[in-house]
């Protein structure tokens, strides 16, 4: 009988209740990015979270891990991503990226993830613990919450709510017709064109003005999601996401900010960014840099301009993460995230600011700072070793835990690739 009344409440219990386990990883190159590495170091995990980290940790613990000659690092998370939201570019159905409509602020990214995605066990295989799924859209797209790369369902995989706005900033970009170009193309006149832009950013405006009028709004007036959900956003209580990439596009969403004091304004992209280093400093605006692999925009520019681009922003004193991009490849790239902060890192940003960049900040910007991003106790035991530097790509991740539990590295690929090896051999 009293087996099984402990069986029902092991059953009862949520996973990380149901155990009380201790976790010792020891000996290994810790990598605890706020605090510098310690070679060798031990790392002490208690109830999903980390307990312990000193040169020598001599507590007794259920399960001790030896990690000599491995490095032990804080689970990477991703920014900026559409992992989740989008599995096969060329399938419509596996794509539920976007919303119809210019304002959509009551849409919540992390509602449409799939949990079964195929994308998320192969970015988990390269150190992977979280992301941040992105809502597409023609202006204000929606909200973004912050997801673990392991759970059955949505509610297990979703950490915060909330983490931001995201506003697509409208492109500024003319375009001239050229002196052969047909006359039934549909290219408008310059300046019908400079008034659909003006017109854009008016609209933006006017919809930010009438979310702080219904801050004001009379006690008892009826609820209205789209306005409630931006009531977060006008009082500074979580930041504006503004996805923009060229210099124009950059300038006059800051110019635009300037008049809304309240708002905390994040720049997503930003591939002209480091032109405007001095102004998003001074600011104090963050970038998630997205654009390291891109060309240069102009046929005048270095080769490495891009490369050279997070350098640039850090020695200016911004707050610098790394992403992907949001594009169609960019779920089934989100694996390569450490590989663009190392491309990085060779022109001049920092190594440690390249594994802050995928770790510590983007934590920080999403708002869960205290809780992920470094080795640190009290901290989520979200951690993964790796047989050498992560930001080298013949490093290959060993072991992986989110919040303590070790999970599978198995993916598509280890699973083909093993029975392909299994395959009867010719005679």
């Amino acid at each position: 009988m009293e087996k099984l009344t402990a069986l029902c409440l092991a059953l009862l219990l949520p996973a990380g209740a149901a155990s009380a386990r201790t976790l010792l990883l020891k000996g290994g190159t810790v990598h605890t990015v706020s605090h510098g590495t310690l070679t060798p170091g031990d790392v002490l995990v208690r109830d999903g979270r980390i307990a312990a980290v000193a040169a020598q940790v001599d507590e007794p613990a259920d399960q001790t891990i030896d990690l000599a000659g491995l490095h032990l690092y804080p689970g990477l998370i991703s920014a900026a991503t559409e992992l989740g939201l989008v599995e096969i570019k060329g399938v419509r159905a596996s794509v539920d990226v976007r919303e119809t409509g210019e304002f959509t602020p009551e849409i919540e990214s992390w509602t449409a993830v799939n949990p079964d995605s195929e994308l998320i066990p192969v970015s988990r295989a390269n150190g992977i613990t979280h992301f941040v799924p992105i809502p597409a859209g023609n202006l204000i797209s929606g909200t973004s919450g912050l997801l673990a790369a392991r759970g059955w369902t949505i509610e297990d995989m979703t950490l915060r709510k909330r983490t931001a706005m995201h506003l697509f900033w409208p492109d500024h970009a003319l375009r001239i017709p050229g002196p052969e170009a047909d006359p039934s193309s549909k290219i408008k006149p310059l300046d019908e064109q400079s008034r659909a832009r003006a017109e854009k950013v008016r609209t933006i405006d006017q919809f930010f003005n009438d979310a702080e009028a219904w801050e004001k709004r009379p006690a008892g007036s009826p609820v209205v999601p789209a306005w409630e959900a931006m009531l977060p956003v006008v009082r500074g209580e979580i930041p504006l996401m503004i996805h923009a990439q060229g210099l124009r596009e950059i300038r006059a969403a800051l110019k635009w900010t300037a008049t809304h004091p309240r708002l905390r304004m994040i720049l997503e992209g930003g591939k002209d960014a480091w032109m405007v280093a001095a102004e998003l400093a001074q600011r104090k605006i963050p970038v998630i840099y997205s654009e390291v692999f891109t060309l240069p925009s102009q046929d005048s520019d270095a080769y490495d301009v891009q490369f050279r681009a997070p350098a640039v922003l850090q020695q200016a004193g911004v707050i610098v993460a790394i992403g992907g991009g949001l594009d169609g490849d960019n779920a089934s790239g989100q694996r390569n995230l450490p590989y663009i902060a190392a491309q990085a890192a060779a022109f001049g940003f920092t190594p440690e600011a390249a594994l802050a960049s995928i770790t510590l900040i983007p934590a920080q910007l999403h708002g869960v700072g205290d809780l992920l991003g470094s080795i640190d106790v009290g901290k989520d035991a979200s951690l993964f070793t790796a047989t050498g530097d992560i930001l080298d790509i013949r490093s290959r991740v060993k072991q992986l835990w989110i919040s303590g539990e070790e999970q599978s590295l198995a993916t598509r690929h280890t699973r083909l690739a093993e029975r392909y090896r299994a395959r009867p051999k010719a005679n």
